[in-house]
This record gives structure tokens, sequence and C-alpha cells, in this order.
């Protein structure tokens, strides 16, 4: 039997950080039983998918400031729904927590799963996915997002096709072609891309989630290796990993 959600007192402000697809379904979730919510986004998007509920765009000024926000604003709770590599502001929101009083919970979707069939290679980071890269291939297909392209740009008897959603700016590597686009994806499309520009290694974070999975899969079929960048380690805390799981709780601490 479904756990029943408990009755939510009305004028008590949640904020919840990121502009993932799941901030925007527990935005949804929370303005729909009448919380006050304001969705946070960090504003490197040009035009961003905007959540129910109020929006702010920028940062806080630090950790300071987003505590002086949550205690302005009257927050009950604040919600760390943020990409899962986004360090910096999950750093501020877990001091900010801790200086305002204001509970914090961590929503994170959950990574990808290495299968049978897949040639997984785990990198700490983008530069240590650089340098394994010469050895796995000469036609990359990066999909680990446009502020990291720079890692990249002393490979240049590699080319490159790299995906993202909106231009990514220098240093880039010699031999680039860009894509701009926005999942979600799906698995044909995705095999169509790599034979069509022959790429013969990808490049990815583990982001997790189903709306950019299709790559992996797609990778998977056409029997290519994968440079997956493992996730930073996230400060110590209260922390789901579904939409339901996050409502639950958010909507319990406004009741306490």
């Amino acid at each position: 039997m479904a756990r029943p959600l408990p009755a939510v007192s009305a004028n008590r402000c949640v904020l919840v950080l990121g502009g993932t697809s799941e901030a925007r379904a527990l935005a949804s979730a929370l303005v729909s039983r009448g919380v006050r919510v304001v969705s946070s986004l960090a504003g490197r998007v040009a035009a961003p998918r905007l959540p129910e509920g109020e929006v702010r765009v920028g940062g806080f000024g630090g950790p300071a400031g987003l505590a002086r926000w949550l205690t302005e604003h009257g927050a009950a709770a604040v919600v760390d729904a943020t990409h899962p590599f986004a360090e910096r502001i999950s750093d501020s929101a877990a001091v900010a927590s801790r200086d305002s009083g204001v509970p914090l919970l961590r929503l994170e979707r959950p990574g990808w799963s290495q299968g049978p069939g897949d040639d997984w290679h785990w990198a700490r980071s983008l530069p240590e996915a650089a340098d394994l890269l010469p050895g796995l291939g000469e036609r990359v297909f990066l999909t680990s997002g446009r502020q990291g392209l720079s890692a990249f740009a002393g490979l240049s008897r590699l080319w490159f096709l790299a995906r993202c959603v909106d231009p990514p700016e220098p240093p880039l590597p010699p031999r680039l072609e860009i894509l701009l686009s926005r999942g979600p994806y799906e698995v044909a499309g995705e095999r169509e891309l790599m034979l069509r520009h022959h790429i013969d290694v990808l490049v990815t974070k583990d982001s997790g989630g189903a709306m950019t999975e299709a790559k992996l899969v797609a990778a998977r079929e056409l029997g290519l290796p994968v440079v997956v960048v493992r996730r930073p380690v996230r400060p110590a805390g209260h922390t789901v990993t579904s939409v339901d799981e996050a409502l639950i709780v958010t909507l319990e601490w406004l009741n306490r």
C-alpha cells in the first residue's frame, strides 16, 4: 500500500536548486499541493525549461548568501536537485543548511550501470578521460557538456563531435564539429548519428537518467568503447533517488 502524503501547511517556502528534470517534476508536485516553491537556476543555459512556481536565475553569492536567502525568505526546506556534476552549488547548499538551520535534502538520480556487452573505461575527471582517448579511438563523440571541452583541446590528432545545448567557448579541440541539441534521445537516432560520423569512441559523464541513456545502448550495439567520468563525491546528508521520495520527505518537513 502506498504511503499517504501528509497535509500541507500553507505559505511555507521550499527552495529547489537545479534545472534537472527531477527538479521540475518535484516543483510541479509541490505546487499542485499548494506549496510555495522557488526554483533556482544557475543561468548557464540560454533558454532553460522553466518549472512551475517561482523562478530565480543566478547565484546566491556563495554559502553565506544562500544562508541569508533561506533565512530572509522563511524557507522551510531546501532541495538540492542539481545535476550530479554541479559540485559548487551542492557544497554551498550543505554549508548554508548548516548555518541557517534549514534542512537540506539531496535528490540525485541513480548513475548508470555497466551491463553485458558494454566496453566502459572509467575516468575520475575529464582530463583523465582525455588521457585515455588516444588508445581507444580517433573519432570521438563528446557528450560531457560544453564547459569541459577545454580538457580535450590538446588532442590535435583526434576528431571530435561535441553535442551541447549552447555553443561552447574556447579553448576547444582543433578538429571539432559542434552539434547543438537537447534530449531526450532515442537509440535509433543515436546509432544513426554515430554511424554517419564514423564514431569509434564515446565520452560521457555518469549523469544517469533515461533522457540521454540511449547513446550508451547505441554504443553497446555498435561495439564501441565508452569513457565514463565518475561522479564527484557529494557532501554527506539526507539523500533520495526519486521524485516520489523527495516529495514525501519535503512535505513531512513542511509540517514539522
